[in-house]
């Protein structure tokens, strides 16, 4: 038998990038990105009623005042976490309304 140089093959695997989740209320727009995640959990403990990993909708704004939530998402470590405050509506667009 002869001695073969061992052969390895590197397959380059390409992970699909998953969907950046929106949560929304009248007051704040809160986005997660689960690639940016690294799961240290700050959310989770500062602010439980609206960051429940049990629950399938995870963040639920509503439940608290949305300067508490701004204030929790922008301490999330990663940036995986974000928040906007909604657009100032212009008196072009309220005139539109019926």
């Amino acid at each position: 038998m002869r001695n073969r140089p061992a052969t390895f093959l590197i397959r380059e695997v390409q992970l699909m990038p998953r969907r950046l989740q929106v949560y929304e209320t009248a007051e704040i727009t809160v986005t997660f990105d689960p690639d940016v995640c690294f799961h240290s959990g700050v959310c989770v403990r500062g602010l439980p009623a609206v960051f429940d990993i049990k629950r399938k909708h995870w963040v639920r704004p509503e439940l608290a005042s949305a300067a508490d939530v701004a204030a929790q998402v922008a301490r999330c470590p990663s940036g995986a976490l974000q928040f906007r405050w909604p657009k100032p509506e212009t008196q072009e667009n309220a005139d539109a309304r019926p």
